[in-house]
């Protein structure tokens, strides 16, 4: 028995041996592996690295592939299978840790195999497809610019740009250049109240500065009646027209009694009378937009407003030189405009009544080409209003220029509706058929038909009428209009050609949803918003969106000459504006508009002008403690921020509604300095 358990006992010497053996041999293998794993050549030891893991290595894992060393055909898979959601991103953006840099060991083309090649033919080249952005120069004559890292990369910080002269106050670029109005050869026809723009270089490079004493503005409806003295502090038209109740200067202020020339009784009894005369002209029904040619200081216009009324009121920069200074300043739409060489830059049909009251322009003159102006815009069945001495006073002259405008107005085939006192009204047909009827050696003639009655940038005045168009023309009453695609919507030059029906409604619909959170945000109808401009109109979805909010104001729309003509839309629905090229400047005065809107404006305009320039110009414009709302790219958005700071603006930069990752930013400016 002896002999057995000795064996036994050796038996357990023996097994203990053997796990001492294979603890020392698990040992020695992690310490080589731990110490000698390179991972270039044993990348299947990646779990031996030394190396610290990433913060997030605790939810990774590595995996090795059996086919590690096979190559796969990849001209069976769909890319898209595999393509990263657009609206998701990337992991590191999530956490908020910058991402890591990506290393590429091997540059080529895929061939057909799946392997990485270099030599590949990547066939001709071709300038003409490439886009080159360049970094605008934005010193606009200011200080030395210093050069900034931001983001890695390099930018200009903007200095602070200078005051202009006090002189310069009232300073409209294209209406105040001297220098160009000296060249014309002619300024009988009144040449001389067109635009005459700065020379490129030579346009604004400095602030506008505000009157000494500017305040606050007197908000609307208060402003109807009266203004402060110090923000328009002119007194000459209230010496010229202050026996006819145009305005008065009463202490600090300038007070509106609502007078014209031809209503010194007040606006409101002559709007009366008019409606008396002509019941179908029906204010904020039928007629919904006016044209006050010659408007003063705006009082027709001002009392239309309570009629649901929009009046472009209009007047040149002439001897009463403020009168369109003193219009916006109560809070009226209006911009200095004459009737000249050139057409105004409203479309055809753009108005259901147009006003003239001892507006002093001789509408027969140079074959009745004036008049014809009127008549290209003037809506198919609207009215035209005229309060002139010829229509009452007995004098041989006024006689014969009655005569003249009788002759005219029934070749252009308009019918005289009511002549009462000292008011005539005309009536324009509804279509063609009263032209096509005339004799074809009736003056004046049919515009050609390649004449395009909506082309207004520039263009010179026509001796013919235009004709209307065939698919109708006709709008519908107030409000309706404002909701309804109208049918000139279809003849709108765009890439979409089949739904443009869908796309008026959609960006209704669009600035709604946006208008409506910004007043609930923002709180819009506590300011003191009145005067409104929109740089890029659109269909003018923006304007609808604030008076379906109710906001108390009214909207410039212009519409930009680099893209869609889309005025006789904005027009149809009942609403106001017109083109312009915002490479140049705005015939308008400064510090006459209290909230500026530009959706896409920049990223358009930097391939043909300098962005400071069309900033510059909304400076000018923009009132002291006025608003600006600018919706673009995100990287133009980060070009605008450093100028408006130049220009003393308070400014912020806020996500869309898509979300921080969206190409989009909203940059909200505050311009407090009141350059004065």
């Amino acid at each position: 028995m002896k002999g057995v358990g000795e064996l036994g006992d050796s038996f357990k010497l023996s097994v203990l041996t053997k796990i001492s053996v294979f603890f020392l041999a698990c040992v020695a293998s992690f310490y080589l592996g731990r110490h000698w794993t390179d991972d270039s050549f044993y990348p299947q030891l990646v779990f031996y690295s030394s190396r610290a893991f990433p913060a997030d290595a605790a939810n990774r894992s590595v995996t090795i592939s059996p086919k590690l060393n096979h190559t796969i055909d990849i001209s069976n898979l769909e890319s898209t299978e595999f393509a990263p959601s657009a609206s998701s991103p990337p992991p590191d953006a999530l956490s908020g840790a910058p991402p890591r840099p990506v290393v590429h060991e091997n540059v080529g083309i895929v061939n057909e195999n799946g392997e990485m090649q270099e030599d590949f033919d990547a066939g001709t080249f071709n300038h003409d497809v490439v886009e080159t952005e360049e970094e605008p120069p934005y010193s606009a004559g200011n200080e030395t610019n210093e050069e900034m890292e931001k983001n890695g990369g390099s930018r200009v910080r903007i200095q602070k740009f200078r005051l202009c002269p006090e002189r310069m106050m009232d300073y409209i670029p294209c209406l105040d250049n001297e220098e160009g109005i000296r060249r014309l050869k002619s300024t009988e026809r009144g040449e001389r109240f067109e635009r005459h723009c700065p020379s490129n270089g030579q346009g604004l490079d400095c602030l506008v500065p505000a009157p000494k004493g500017y305040v606050e503005p007197i908000p609307w409806p208060r402003s109807r009646d009266e203004v402060w003295f110090s923000n328009v502090p002119h007194t000459r038209l209230a010496e010229d027209k202050g026996g006819q109740n145009w305005i008065k200067k009463d202490k600090e202020k300038f007070k509106f009694p609502g007078g014209g020339t031809q209503f010194i009784h007040g606006a409101d009894i002559y709007l009366d009378q008019i409606s008396e005369m002509v019941p179908d002209i029906a204010f904020g029904n039928h007629t919904r937009v006016v044209l006050d040619v010659g408007c003063g200081v705006a009082s027709f216009g001002a009392f239309l407003l309570a009629r649901n009324v929009i009046t472009m009121s209009i007047a040149p920069k002439d001897v009463h030189e403020n009168q369109i200074q003193f219009a916006l300043e109560r809070g009226v739409p209006a911009m200095v405009a004459a009737f000249a060489t050139l057409r105004l830059r409203f479309p055809s049909q753009a108005f259901d009544l147009l006003h003239c009251s001892r507006c002093r322009i001789n509408w027969t003159r140079d074959d009745g080409i004036l008049l014809l102006e009127a008549n290209r815009m003037l809506r198919a069945g609207g009215y035209f209003a005229w309060a002139a001495q010829p229509v009452y006073k007995h004098e041989e002259a006024q006689q014969e220029a009655w005569k003249e405008m009788e002759s005219l107005t029934t070749r252009i085939c308009w019918e005289l509706v009511k002549k009462e006192g000292y008011l005539a009204i005309w009536r324009k047909p509804m279509n063609n058929s009263c032209y096509l009827k005339r004799s074809p050696e009736v003056e004046p003639p049919l515009c050609d038909p390649e004449d395009d009655p909506n082309s207004v940038w520039y263009v010179h005045l026509k001796a013919c009428i235009s004709q209307l168009p065939e698919n109708g023309s006709g709008a519908a009453a107030w409000p309706a209009r404002l909701y309804e695609p109208p049918p000139r919507l279809q003849g709108v030059e765009m890439d979409a050609y089949i739904a443009k029906n869908e796309l008026f409604r959609a960006e209704t619909r669009f600035w709604n949803d946006i208008v409506e959170g910004h007043i609930r945000i923002f709180h819009w109808k506590k300011m003191n918003i009145r005067n409104v401009m929109d740089m890029r109109a659109g269909f003018g979805g923006f304007a609808a969106a604030l008076i379906d909010q109710k906001m108390d104001s009214w909207v410039m729309n212009v519409v930009p000459t680099s893209g869609p003509n889309t005025l006789p839309v904005i027009y149809d629905r009942g609403l106001i504006g017109l083109a312009h090229d915002w490479c140049e400047p705005f015939d308008t005065y400064p510090r006459t508009y209290d909230f500026l809107h530009a959706f896409g404006l920049f990223s358009i305009e930097q391939k043909r002008c300098n962005i400071s320039v069309i900033l510059l110009e909304m400076d000018r414009i923009l009132r002291p403690g006025g608003m600006t709302y600018i919706r673009d790219s995100k990287f133009v958005i980060e070009d605008i921020k450093d100028i408006t700071e130049a220009m003393g603006w308070r400014t912020e930069v806020r996500d869309t509604a898509e979300g921080p990752y969206a190409s989009r930013k909203i940059l909200i400016g505050h311009k407090e300095a009141w350059h004065s």
